[in-house]
Parts: C-alpha cells; structure tokens; sequence
C-alpha cells in the first residue's frame, strides 16, 4: 500500500498490520463485539493494546461470537505503529489480558490482510453431554442433554445441509425490523436475516456454502459426548445454533427427517427448530488463503 492510500485509509505509513489468533472462555462476556459498560473480549483486547502499546486500534475479528460462545481459534487483525517484535507483543497481551482469554500467536501480515474479509472457510463445534451427570467444571462447555438421542438421525440431518443453500430459515431474526414491519405491514422478502457480524442481509446474502456437515461421539472423563463439526464460508447470526437446535429435534423423533428440506425452501426462521444454548459452541479454526 503506498503512502497515500494508508493516509486515505487512516493507517499511519509507518503502521504494521498484524494478525492474532486467540481462545477464550465466554461465559464471562457479552461476545466479541464491544458493547457500554459490558464485557467483550473485542473490547478487553482493545484496552489491552492500549495498555501495551499506547495504541487503541479496534481488533477485528474474523466474525462475531454472541455471549456465552468459545473460540479455540478466533482471528484478529488491527494495525500499530508501535515496532514491537510479534513473541513480545504475545507475552505482553497475555500478561495484561484476563486469564480467560488467551494469544496463541501473534504475526505480522501484509497490509490487505483483514480477519473478516479475507477468510474463506471457518469451522465451528457444537458439543452435547449425554446424560444428567454433568460435572460443574464442564457445565460452561456444553450442551447437557438430557433426553434419548438417536446417533444416526443426528447423521442423516447433517448432510441435508452441504453443499449451497439459502439459509434463511435458520438465521436469527431482528426484532427491531420485524417489530416496524408488523406496524407498517411492509414485509421485505428474507431482509431479517442478519449476518454473523449482526448485520441485516438481504436474500442474496443468507446463501451458504457448506463443505462438511457431521455428528460424531466422543468419549471423555466427563462423559459421553456428540459433536457437531461444521465447516462452510460462512455462517449467518445464530446458524449453527439453530442447525443444532433442528436437528436434535429429528434426533429426538419430535420432527421427521424430510421436514429438514421442507424447512430450508421455506425460508422462515419460524419453521425451523429452537435455538441451542450458547455454551455448547465453539469457533473451532478460521481458514486464509495460502494457509
């Protein structure tokens, strides 16, 4: 990037571009995204850059998760001035950030580079406890399911759902929208559902691509878990929650397994299944071109 386009940019020319993958717990945080007076990891990262740096750039990350979700592996980017080395800015950030999130690595990327935008494939988890023994030191983690779940259903949903579809039905909705929209009586075809970012998408933008779509068990000292692993280009506000949430619906037997077709053409949030509590969730990796 030449002198005048960082100027033009609001980048100063001597600013770096630098790339952060971290992992936190969020129980404790209202999400990534910086709110008033609430706790974000966006925001506990911004002020811990300041405090390093005397910079307070805001961290962007590779997409927004709601409170009480986890990440493994979320990625940030944001730009310094500041000529820190990549192992001492790591150590320091964690020194000075609370212990429920954690820097992995910390890199210095070209100046197009943008967590968001330049991401092409993520990767989320969803974890359910069998059974009613669920220890409190793993509660904050997952899905304690108490009802008879049938493995094999739980497969057989997943794959309804590779490959491209309007997910429309299966993003969240804005109430603020909805609510104008019932007292003007102007419905806007697919305009509710939000991106992951919590933005308004139109139609065209609640298309999807996914690559693979699949429950497994595990067994663990905590007990017998099922994981839902998916890997798309995107995911829209509260996709893979309310994915979990139908599917565990067949998986119980209180929906029949061709309903889930049914379901993405109608392009209803209200024809799909409840929400999965967000505690089960993880954003397992975020994948970049040339990685």
């Amino acid at each position: 990037m030449s002198g005048l386009a960082q100027f033009a940019s609001g980048i100063a020319p001597s600013a770096q571009t630098w790339k952060l993958t971290l992992a936190y717990d969020g129980t404790e945080f209202h999400g990534w995204q910086i709110q008033p007076d609430r706790p974000t990891i966006q925001g506990e990262l911004q002020a811990a850059l300041e405090r390093v740096t005397g910079e307070a750039p805001l961290p962007q990350g590779s997409g927004r998760t709601d409170a009480g979700v986890h990440a493994l592996a979320q990625v940030a980017s944001f730009a310094l001035a500041a000529p820190i080395p990549p192992d001492n800015l790591l150590r320091a950030l964690n020194r000075t950030l609370p212990p429920a999130i954690r820097i992995s690595e910390a890199t210095t990327v070209r100046s197009t580079f943008h967590a968001r935008h330049s991401a092409e494939a993520k990767t989320y988890e969803y974890r359910i406890l069998r059974g009613e023994d669920c220890s409190p030191f793993v509660a904050r983690y997952v899905f304690a399911c108490l009802w008879k779940i049938d493995l094999v259903l739980l497969q057989e949903s997943a794959r309804n759902f590779l490959g491209e579809h309007d997910f429309l039905s299966f993003a969240a909705t804005d109430p603020e929208r909805s609510a104008r929209q019932a007292l003007t009586g102007v419905l806007s075809d697919g305009a509710d559902g939000l991106d992951e970012d919590g933005n308004c998408a139109g139609s065209a933008n609640t298309i999807r691509t996914i690559f693979s779509s699949v429950w497994e068990e595990r067994q663990t000292e905590a007990g017998e878990l099922l994981v839902y692993r998916v890997r798309g280009n995107g995911f829209l506000h509260h996709m893979v929650r309310n994915l979990v949430g139908t599917m565990l619906e067949v998986g119980r037997g209180q929906l029949a397994l061709d309903e889930l077709a049914k379901i993405l053409a109608a392009r209803s949030r209200s024809a799909a299944g409840p929400t999965a509590p967000a505690r089960g969730l993880f954003l397992h990796s975020v994948e970049y071109p040339g990685e």
